[in-house]
């Protein structure tokens, strides 16, 4: 928790002193993996982020540990053997919303957004352009995105005894509801 405190108070600094800024501890991504043997998902509702409302840039925090399963043995497999979370206890993104113009964060509305940037799992960073909605309300930011990722992008080994449980592409969901800072 000590970490994740430093993190939004960096992400904070990192920004322009006279920007608006959104955020949030308990954004939420969750995953979903389906095959034929068996449907896979897990929530986390532990995710930190800061929205600089004046250049798009967002940073997110997520740690692996705060993921949850269904069953307890398949959050002991992705924690001990999948995604290493002693090792690499955290993934991150930054990025920016790359049609900042088309979305106006300073008008109440509803726009289409692209997010492009840098994601980081399991010590390997990768790009990243997804699509997604953002909502500007009177107190807040809310921002949607659904997309897919592999595994293997990542170094991630499943295990053959498990592979055809775990689809190649895992769907991922994130949906994070910001309010200003300092206000």
């Amino acid at each position: 928790m000590k970490r994740l405190a430093i993190f939004i108070v960096l992400g904070i600094l990192c920004f322009n002193a006279n920007a608006q800024k959104y955020m949030t501890k308990s954004g939420y991504i969750g995953f979903f993996s389906h095959t034929p043997l068996e449907d896979i998902k897990a929530d986390n509702n532990q995710v930190a982020s800061v929205l600089d409302a004046s250049s798009g840039e967002l940073v997110f925090q997520v740690l692996i540990k705060s993921f949850h399963f269904t069953k307890a043995l398949m959050e002991t497999h992705f924690n001990e053997s999948f995604l290493e979370s002693e090792k690499y206890p955290k993934a991150t993104f930054t990025g920016k919303i790359t049609n900042i113009p088309e979305v106006k964060l300073s008008e109440k509305g509803t726009y289409d957004a692209t997010v492009e940037g840098d994601l980081t799992i399991h010590n390997v960073t990768r790009k990243l352009s997804a699509k997604g909605t953002v909502e500007v309300l009177q107190d807040g930011i809310n921002a949607n995105s659904k997309f897919t990722l592999q595994p293997e992008d990542f170094n991630i080994t499943i295990p053959a005894v498990v592979r055809n449980n775990i689809a190649k592409t895992i769907e991922v969901t994130v949906i994070m509801k910001y309010a200003a800072v300092g206000k």
